[in-house]
């Protein structure tokens, strides 16, 4: 597992559901393609891996990685 935290201003809840959608972003035209957390996202999963988003507006938010065991 991994775990990356922020306290910075947080995701609206309306707004994380979409957070892992290609080119999906809150920020103006030109600051952002919104391709960061998809490839994250595409990036774990194709290890069998999952992928978390807990935030509280005001608060941060955190995003937990897991990854499957390798036995070798």
């Amino acid at each position: 597992m991994l775990e990356v935290l922020d306290t910075g201003q947080g995701i609206p809840p309306d707004l994380v559901p979409r957070i892992f959608e290609p080119f999906f972003t809150t920020k103006p035209e030109g600051k952002g393609t919104g391709l960061g957390l998809a490839v994250v996202y595409g990036i774990v999963t194709a290890h069998g891996g999952t992928v978390q988003c807990v935030s509280t507006p005001g608060e941060g938010t955190r995003f937990r990685m897991t990854f499957p065991v390798a036995v070798g």
